[in-house]
């Protein structure tokens, strides 16, 4: 029996890509901000969710 990690890794990946779009959406940034990083996280997806966790809206 093979074990498929691809398709584990795959859901721990849209699994943290839905949690950062929720933190994103309930942040106090400004609407634009979010938009942006909504953006970077859906068009850079392992290399946007790093920068959300560095630099990313706090609160």
């Amino acid at each position: 029996m093979g074990v498929e990690t691809g398709g584990l890794l795959g859901l721990i990946h849209l699994v943290i890509v839905i949690y950062a779009l929720v933190k994103i959406v309930q942040s106090g940034a400004s609407t634009g901000a979010k938009v942006l990083w909504i953006v970077i996280v859906l068009v850079l997806p392992i290399l946007g969710l790093i920068l959300w966790l560095l630099l990313g809206p706090k609160g």
